[in-house]
């Protein structure tokens, strides 16, 4: 399974398929072993790359705090676009993963073919939602701190997944999952590539978010999983592949 080297960091990424690519980052606490269903469904016709962030999965967990970052993570993913010589992509997350990608699209515009936002929010303009959402991170990294692996929340997309370092977990949610400003958020009225909103009919803390960023994104696209949660890729695969599928043959034809 191919490595990449970020300055000693070794970072795990696989490419699946063929095809218009397609950069697929997880949750937090998650892994790319969340994507199994989409590889299964989507592969046939499009070029999936998933990765593990740094403190997750197979991906290196550095000692030195200041190596987690969402300025090193968004760096991370043009390495592997890079590595897997792909100029551009479509690129996407749930959760975690979706912020992060509209990160990446604020750094690198360029590179990104269109957005693919699951379950997931532009983070905060105003210091009090940054503030309590960072409690939140806080507190999950104070949970790994004293009881290791086994505070993990039971989300699908956590279950599925299997991680070597408490310790990277905890340095991951206070150096990537913590955020310091509003410029994601900020940056939604200037997107000008095609974007697919979409999250599951029962993942309440999103739906607003959900429907925020539809609203300014210019043409997104709004998609509602039904039956789904938090992990919609995971709690109605079909469905959501099919939205996925047909938004992403749409950019082709």
């Amino acid at each position: 399974m191919p490595h990449l080297d970020r300055n000693g960091v070794k970072i795990w990424y696989e490419s699946r398929g063929s095809g218009p690519a397609v950069l697929l980052t997880h949750g937090y606490s998650a892994t790319s072993r969340m994507w199994a269903p989409q590889i299964r469904g989507l592969a046939d016709r499009f070029r999936l790359i998933v990765w593990d962030l740094r403190g997750h999965g197979e991906s290196d967990s550095p000692e030195d705090p200041s190596a987690y970052s969402e300025d090193a993570t968004v760096e991370d993913m043009a390495a592997i676009l890079d590595a897997c010589a792909v100029e551009r992509a479509a690129v996407g997350g749930l959760s975690l993963g979706g912020y992060l990608s509209l990160a990446f699209h604020v750094r690198h515009p360029e590179r990104v073919s269109a957005l693919l936002l699951f379950d997931t929010g532009p983070g905060y303009r105003s210091d009090e939602g940054r503030q309590k959402w960072n409690r939140m991170a806080e507190g999950y990294a104070r949970g790994l701190d004293e009881k290791g692996l086994a505070s993990l929340g039971t989300g699908l997309e956590v279950r599925v997944a299997q991680h070597r370092s408490a310790k990277g977990l905890a340095a991951a949610a206070r150096g990537i999952l913590k955020q310091t400003d509003a410029r994601v958020i900020d940056s939604l009225p200037q997107i000008r590539v095609p974007t697919l909103v979409l999250w599951g009919e029962r993942d309440d803390p999103f739906v607003k978010p959900g429907e925020y960023m539809a609203a300014k994104i210019a043409g997104a696209r709004k998609a509602v999983v039904p039956g789904a949660g938090h992990a919609a890729n995971l709690d109605q695969p079909q469905a959501f592949n099919a939205a996925v599928g047909d938004f992403l043959g749409s950019l082709t034809r």
